[in-house]
């Protein structure tokens, strides 16, 4: 496993000063030494403690979603409801990553990802990938603990492979768990990528967010995907 470096600060500055104009002159250090500090460690045992109870809530709140859902995607077309993909998580560990089917069976999902007007997407999957529904079954993973609600949105194995050879500090962002939604999806750098530019914005985004962290950002992101879900969103397809 490849070390994440997250010790050289210029690279910190270099991202706060794209992102917000201005430096930050406090030395920003390795998130997992800031685990040594008593605060840092209570914010992050509340992160654990909304996860688990926001997922819970979510999961019986909508269990009749998941129930109609399951059913539409098994009306539509032949396959298993659950789609399950490996993906890149906390400290470059895989994890299977849960989704609602929304294509049709074949030999390329696991490597591919959904283009738009994709001939693989059933009529169903073409709802629940423009509602963000077939997001849903990710809440179990969150309760799990592979994932958060909040975070950098994890990558098929074989594109971490490629980001991490052509994207500077690409693999800062798999210092933390990977989210459902994250900064970078909120601020418009969601779904596919069109080229390295758009990732690199992507990736400086998610770094935005190790370096500012805060419950109250999350809560500030989920309230602005929820505000996203209903308008819905361009690359949402």
């Amino acid at each position: 496993m490849n070390n994440l470096n997250l010790q050289d600060e210029s690279i910190i500055n270099h991202y706060q000063t794209e992102l917000t104009g201005n430096l930050n002159d406090q030395l920003i250090s390795d998130p997992s030494l800031e685990m040594t500090d008593s605060s840092y460690v209570y914010q992050q045992q509340l992160k654990r403690l909304f996860d688990i109870l926001f997922s819970l809530t979510v999961l019986i709140a909508f269990s009749w979603v998941y129930v109609i859902i399951a059913l539409l995607i098994r009306t539509d077309s032949r396959g298993k409801v659950i789609f399950k993909q490996q993906r890149t998580g906390k400290d470059d560990q895989a994890f299977w990553c849960y989704k609602f089917r929304t294509m049709v069976v074949n030999d390329h999902a696991h490597t591919n990802h959904a283009q738009k007007n994709d001939s693989r997407i059933t009529g169903i999957g073409r709802f629940l990938r423009k509602s963000s529904l077939d997001e849903l079954p990710q809440f179990f993973n969150v309760l799990m603990g592979s994932m958060s609600v909040v975070g950098p949105r994890p990558h098929m194995l074989k594109h971490t492979q490629e980001y991490r050879e052509t994207i500077d500090h690409f693999m800062v962002r798999h210092s933390i768990k990977p989210g459902i939604t994250g900064w970078a999806q909120v601020k418009g750098f969601r779904g596919n990528t069109t080229g390295n530019e758009m990732m690199e914005n992507r990736v400086k985004h998610d770094i935005w967010y190790i370096e500012n962290w805060s419950n109250k950002l999350d809560l500030k992101i989920i309230m602005l995907t929820a505000r996203q879900v209903l308008r819905g969103h361009e690359n949402a397809f």
